[in-house]
């Protein structure tokens, strides 16, 4: 089984879209009972809370259905368990690999290194942005990288 955890800092807007946008994409794969994937934040802002309104709007017009997140910061027992640890930007991997045990390192990245039709590095935090046109490109980039990662994992 491959363990795939999102982060970004807050748990609420990128993170669980990227994991629920990659759970789907393995479903629709038929490699659901292969693979665990969560997400979580680097910070303990909204520990409890669910989806931020405009993220679960944005993925639900794509078929995407964050109800049931509920946001979680990061652990050290996940270092350990995940096998690729993917964060959303350069700020929240510094924080990473600040925390994370030397022994882990090689678990994580910017998830956006999976991405094929971006040169982005990073997922744009959409939470004081441009409204909804912030968490469409947020999906955009995020299914990108989603079929990417999948691509990887698959021919690894």
């Amino acid at each position: 089984m491959t363990k795939v955890l999102f982060v970004c800092m807050g748990n609420i807007c990128r993170s669980p879209s990227a994991e629920y946008v990659f759970a789907k994409i393995v479903e629709d794969a038929g490699l659901a009972s292969e693979f665990e994937v969560d997400s979580a934040g680097t910070h303990a802002y909204h520990c409890g809370d669910g989806a931020d309104p405009r993220s679960r709007r944005a993925a639900g017009r794509r078929g995407y259905d964050l109800s049931g997140h509920r946001a979680r910061r990061v652990a050290l027992v996940d270092y350990e368990h995940y096998d690729y640890i993917l964060a959303m930007d350069k700020a929240n991997l510094k924080i990473l690999q600040s925390e994370a045990p030397k022994r882990c390192q090689e678990k994580l990245s910017l998830f956006l290194s999976f991405a094929s039709e971006t040169k982005a590095t990073e997922v744009p935090d959409p939470y004081y942005g441009e409204g909804d046109s912030g968490f469409e490109l947020v999906l955009d980039l995020i299914e990108d990288a989603s079929q990417g990662l999948l691509a990887e994992i698959n021919n690894s």
